[in-house]
């Protein structure tokens, strides 16, 4: 593909700058609630670049902001990461911040600080053009969305009073533009017994046999689940089973297994609580079904808790964001864009979710690389997404002026 804008032309000036503070934040370990340090990092890159303010809020939130016109934009990526799990499966340090042949490799390359150091460029770019009078553009560099997706967004929404009229969740999109996600939710199903001793296990109840048929199941349920368009199939998997008895040489008394819950189209946490209790099994085992809560500090050791519901969300290809991102794309690349939706989940669960803000997904790497080893980024990817963000702040500028 040839570009000639402005856009790119300008954004690929910055390449290296682009590159450099990568490979600076990328070496900065953020697991969630430890990203103190990164924040600070990019707080400072922020300030060099000449934000008109930057602020860390009481959760640990970065905000920049440059303008102050009555349309307000928000660019958003969370600070963020997973461990790096097994270092054998990695070619190199996960934090070296490498680039080989226009890659950058490093925990949190795709997933995801590769969109934050785009937007903080883009930042860079209106600010030296001239932010449009009817423009704010907020950089939100959030927290804990590993842990809690779109918590952050909760606190900036409901506690700093921050409610844009479009926000772009720069996660990896393959330089596409997504329309929404899967919801998801975290349930527990606990199954109590009696314990006795284990030479005669005849005089207890085993919760694990009673939980047996429950797993079976369950497993039936995810087959069972139909596809939604525009989002596909809905799931339920068994992330975790524990049991409890008073010794190993004991009948077990409670045993207690994790569901990771997605939710496609038209599926809520009362469906979904709803669906697990009618199983026969849990009906005939007397089992209880909870949604669990969230309840973690933050790197600043503020709590703010909340449920493990992360409800689902998707936007109309004609809807008015997708449209924008579209001309922006134009004005950026002279070409088509392809459009999509994640297959994870984002902070978008409660930006668009839970409040209803227009979204769209716009961001590099692939998502295929997010939590696998060898995570990695196209050096180009970054440049292509400073450019469509600062195309997308303008054309919006354009059309709010008409």
């Amino acid at each position: 593909m040839t570009i000639n804008s402005h856009y790119y032309t300008d954004a690929k000036a910055l390449e290296a700058e682009i590159a450099g503070f990568m490979q600076a934040i990328i070496r900065i370990p953020s697991l969630s609630s430890k990203e103190g340090s990164v924040i600070e990092r990019m707080r400072a890159e922020m300030l060099r670049v000449g934000f008109d303010e930057v602020v860390v809020d009481p959760m640990g939130n970065l905000i920049g902001r440059i303008g102050s016109g009555p349309y307000v934009i928000a660019l958003d990526g969370h600070a963020d990461t997973v461990d790096t799990g097994d270092l054998s499966l990695w070619n190199r340090d996960p934090h070296s911040g490498d680039i080989e042949d226009g890659i950058l490799y490093g925990r949190g390359a795709s997933d995801q600080k590769g969109g934050i150091a785009s937007a903080i460029y883009a930042g860079a770019l209106l600010k030296k053009a001239g932010v449009p009078d009817n423009i704010t553009l907020y950089v939100t560099a959030t927290v804990q969305e590993e842990d809690c997706d779109g918590l952050c967004w909760q606190y900036i929404v409901n506690e700093n009073g921050l409610r844009p009229d479009l926000v772009v969740i720069t996660e990896p999109t393959s330089l596409r533009i997504y329309r929404g996600q899967r919801g998801r939710m975290e349930m527990e199903v606990r199954t109590a017994g009696v314990s006795c001793h284990g030479s005669a296990p005849e005089r207890g109840v085993n919760a694990v046999y009673k939980m047996a048929g429950i797993i079976a199941d369950i497993e039936t349920l995810n087959e069972e689940l139909e596809p939604r368009e525009p989002l596909g199939k809905g799931t339920v998997t068994i992330s975790d089973i524990r049991a409890t008895s008073p010794s190993l040489c004991a009948v077990a008394d409670s045993c207690t297994i994790h569901l990771d819950r997605r939710l496609t189209v038209g599926e809520t946490e009362a469906s979904s609580v709803a669906e697990i209790l009618a199983l026969p099994s849990v009906q005939a085992a007397d089992a209880t079904v909870t949604v669990l809560d969230y309840a973690v500090p933050s790197h600043t050791g503020l709590t703010y808790p909340t449920r493990k519901y992360y409800p689902t969300w998707d936007i109309d290809e004609d809807d008015p964001a997708v449209l924008t991102a579209k001309d922006a794309y134009k004005a950026v690349f002279g070409a088509e864009p392809e459009t999509g939706f994640w297959t994870f989940s984002t902070n978008g669960v409660a930006i668009a979710g839970m409040h209803g803000i227009p979204s769209i997904g716009f961001g590099p790497g692939h998502e295929h690389f997010a939590h696998a080893p060898n995570e990695q980024v196209e050096i180009e990817h970054l440049v292509r997404c400073t450019a469509f963000y600062t195309a997308l702040v303008e054309t919006v500028a354009r059309q709010q002026g008409e």
